[in-house]
């Protein structure tokens, strides 16, 4: 999770300088040029107590659906062997919703173990799909209220056209 503070466009600006350092990086090394990504950065605000969770196992169960790893514990490049205690890693900050799985540390690997391996709701699955492609937020109402304050800009989804005028 990164959390911009108060200017949103702090993720992007690092996202552009982490896509080109790492672009220059392997060019370099295989001697070849052009893009590495297909596409935009994409984000999308999450109300961290309601669905940094979800997005989480969502995240770590990708290398599962591409048919990369037989297990999410297996993929390299992930937290996931960390939070399931397989690998230790003394740099990764857990944050307070994972912390909050359990007292202790065995309790807490094998409940989040336990959750990720339990079938993702088809609406929570959708839900993140949606948020991630449209760059809405996946949040309570609160949550949104918030943010459409500090941005001064109504987050609401609407469908396309004018309002239909009520007879």
């Amino acid at each position: 999770m990164i959390d911009p503070g108060e200017n949103p466009a702090r993720i992007a600006l690092l996202m552009k300088r982490v896509a080109g350092r790492q672009t220059r990086y392997v060019n370099r090394l295989e001697k070849r040029s052009g893009t590495l990504w297909e596409g935009r950065y994409r984000s999308s605000p999450i109300g961290a107590a309601d669905y940094l969770l979800a997005c989480c196992r969502y995240v770590e169960l990708n290398p599962l659906r591409a048919g990369l790893v037989d297990d999410p514990e297996n993929y390299p490049w992930s937290s996931c062997p960390v939070k399931t205690g397989r690998k230790e890693q003394d740099w990764l900050d857990l944050d307070e919703f994972y912390l909050g799985l359990a007292a202790d540390g065995a309790g807490r690997q094998a409940r989040y173990r336990q959750w990720l391996l339990d079938s993702i709701p088809e609406a929570e699955l959708k839900l993140i799909r949606e948020a991630a492609v449209s760059g809405h937020p996946m949040a309570t109402g609160k949550f949104i209220a918030e943010i459409e304050k500090k941005i001064g800009r109504r987050l609401e989804l609407r469908r396309p056209g004018r309002p239909i005028k009520k007879k």
